[in-house]
């Protein structure tokens, strides 16, 4: 609730030009503007999710058939057949991802942005190798389906962590007018 005093301020403070200051102007929300951008920002946040779950398909069956072959048909150990499986299905990823998922946002520069990706699948690879490692090792499983169900599981907790940190890291968003003005609020001191 506005007070008397604030009302009146408003109403007879200074003008612009009559040497005082003038009281602050409101925000106009325009709730159809902002309904057509957010629903601009969903279509576009599906597609991206689209084209980033069919390359990831592709990468997933890429990964698991590999391992598959190298592990029960090949002989193969478990852990390098992981390595392997991982090292050629990262190397699709990244292509599919560059050229298709994120074609869209900006481009750091290739070096800057494919050690960010190696960096990140390095350590989504590691994750993986440690929880097929503790399943074999730790809980001395042999079985092929036990490890592949281990190696699903990681192959699922990688993808989360991929997806946030590609958006956040390899290929960011292009900056906007509008996150410019946000960013020079936020770092105004109150």
């Amino acid at each position: 609730m506005v007070s008397a005093e604030v009302r009146a301020l408003l109403r007879s403070g200074p003008r612009p030009g009559a040497g005082g200051p003038t009281p602050p102007r409101l925000a106009v929300v325009q709730p159809a503007a902002t309904i057509r951008r957010l629903a601009g920002a969903y279509r576009h946040l599906v597609r991206e999710i689209g084209a980033f779950g069919v390359v990831g398909g592709v990468c997933f069956l890429i990964d698991v058939g590999l391992f598959q072959l190298l592990y029960a048909h090949l002989g193969v150990g478990a852990v390098t057949s992981k390595f392997l499986a991982t090292a050629v299905s990262m190397t699709v990823a990244y292509v599919g991802h560059r050229y298709w998922s994120f074609s869209h946002r900006s481009r750091p520069g290739l070096r800057q942005e494919y050690v960010r990706f190696t960096a990140i699948n390095v350590s989504t690879l590691l994750l993986g190798l440690g929880i097929v490692a503790f399943v074999r090792y730790g809980l001395d499983q042999e079985s092929a389906l036990v490890l592949q169900m281990a190696n699903v599981g990681s192959i699922v907790l990688g993808t989360l962590v991929r997806y946030l940190s590609y958006r956040r890291w390899v290929f960011p968003a292009h900056p906007t007018d509008e996150d410019d003005v946000l960013a020079r609020v936020a770092s105004t001191p109150i």
